[in-house]
């Protein structure tokens, strides 16, 4: 998928999603409604000052935004963070008991 169909579409659809219209939405982001009509058809792209204050505004990564992961927040589930923090205590263990062995 296009990169630039991808941001006009994600754009059009995060607005919705928060119940915003398209003026209200512009005004919040120092734009006119016009400006962000073109965004949101894909007839314009914005530059990268634009692109971090929607981040900012609907709370998504770039990424997100831009098409290069489906996570908004980027923040990993629970179980992901529990078995990082598992694998890290494993690791710590292991350099413990190696320790506790060159003292004895």
């Amino acid at each position: 998928m296009d990169n630039k169909n991808t941001f006009s579409q994600t754009l059009s659809e995060l607005r919705h999603r928060s119940g915003l219209s398209q003026r209200k939405a512009a005004a919040d982001l120092g734009i006119s409604q016009a400006l962000l009509s073109h965004y949101e058809n894909g007839a314009r792209e914005p530059g990268l000052n634009f692109v971090c204050k929607v981040c900012d505004y609907y709370n998504v990564t770039a990424d997100y935004l831009l098409g290069r992961s489906t996570n908004p927040t980027g923040t990993s589930s629970s179980s992901e963070v529990a078995k990082a923090f598992i694998g890290e205590l494993r690791i710590l263990a292991n350099k413990a008991e190696a320790a506790l062995e060159e003292l004895g």
